[in-house]
């Protein structure tokens, strides 16, 4: 650290991404990327862009987001394209939190939340979920702060139902509500049919998951128009063209490809459910996920040690500290990955 670094800075503690070694190859399951390629039409339409990119792109996404807005069922005024979701959570913070409002997220969640909230100065109510790991909806309800809440939960996979939902979101009137949506398409119920009823609802989605798009850093805001002009106006006053031209080109081929991303999501959950009957096999516990990932435990050995175990043999997974510490988080991959994954674990155990 310099010694021009501000007092802000020397009391951040950033966010830290999963691995991405290059030193060997890896059946790599620990950041929640998916197994399969991109739709067909992607490809096309990102082969097609190369020569317009010398040229700025269109900081409105204007396509894209007609695109998005086509496939959720709602109005262009009601969408935002962002540089992936992280962006459109740090935009959200910046609109939505301040001196009088502070962010309110479980203690169990995206690691990024309380990153957020010291980079902007936000103070932040850390509500711990339960023995089980799920959300108290009560901690959430008529708070006077701004709820974050990722549904399913970010490391845990649990969902909250629509109407736990829509409960949280009733209850605070004159605060925002934002909905982190990166799983939902996993199997857990979108608050998407809220977006018309409640004008504090701010739900933010990526095409990290299940759009295969990861590496493309696609992300975007739903919510009611008023909303949406919030976050454009942090947005013009920090990064007006935000998302790339060759990003938009493939958002929008996916976005149009509805049938493909959902047997896909659906390949997923039938993986989820073959990984889970796989650790039943193993004595193994895990939590009820409705992601694309498995958080798990072994009785009687720690989590970083699983992990290590596993990635000495060629399988990368997920290890956190705290609460979850002797979890490891699996990302749900293809057949023949999960298999490897599991025979990996038998031999550990």
């Amino acid at each position: 650290m310099s010694r021009f670094s501000s007092s802000r800075l020397a009391a951040l503690t950033p966010y830290t991404p999963g691995e991405q070694p290059q030193d060997k190859k890896y059946v790599k399951l620990n950041t929640n990327e998916a197994f399969f390629r991109p739709c067909p039409a992607v490809f096309g339409a990102v082969g097609e862009i190369a020569e317009r990119l010398r040229l700025y792109n269109d900081p409105e996404a204007k396509k894209l987001v007609k695109a998005i807005a086509d496939n959720l069922g709602v109005r262009e005024e009601n969408v935002l394209a962002t540089n992936g979701s992280d962006e459109a959570l740090a935009f959200a913070f910046m609109a939505f939190c301040d001196e009088k409002r502070a962010a309110r997220f479980p203690d169990v969640t995206y690691g990024f939340y309380p990153v957020f909230a010291a980079v902007f100065g936000v103070k932040a109510h850390i509500m711990p979920l339960d023995e089980q790991f799920n959300i108290n909806i009560a901690d959430y309800m008529n708070t006077g702060d701004t709820a974050v809440i990722a549904n399913p939960n970010a490391q845990t996979g649990i969902a909250l139902s629509l109407e736990d939902m829509e409960r949280i979101i009733k209850s605070n009137p004159n605060n925002v509500v934002i909905v982190d949506e990166a799983y939902v398409d996993f199997g857990a119920e979108s608050c998407l049919p809220l977006i018309k009823k409640y004008d504090n609802l701010l739900i933010v989605r990526t095409m990290s998951k299940s759009g295969a798009l990861a590496g493309a850093r696609i992300g975007y805001c739903v919510g009611n128009k008023e909303l949406i002009a919030d976050i454009k106006t942090i947005k013009y006053s920090f990064n007006p063209y935000n998302v790339g031209t060759m990003a938009q080109a493939a958002g929008e081929a996916a976005a149009r490809d509805k049938a493909y991303y959902a047997e896909k999501t659906g390949e997923v959950i039938k993986n989820r459910s073959a990984l889970c009957r796989g650790l039943d096999a193993l004595g193994m516990e895990y939590l009820p996920s409705k992601s694309n990932f498995v958080l798990a435990k072994k009785a009687g050995m720690s989590g970083e040690e699983l992990y290590l175990k596993l990635k000495d043999k060629g399988v990368l997974v997920r290890h956190f500290g705290g609460r979850i510490a002797d979890y490891i988080r699996i990302t749900v991959g293809s057949g023949e990955e999960i298999g490897t994954l599991l025979a990996c674990l038998k031999e550990i155990l």
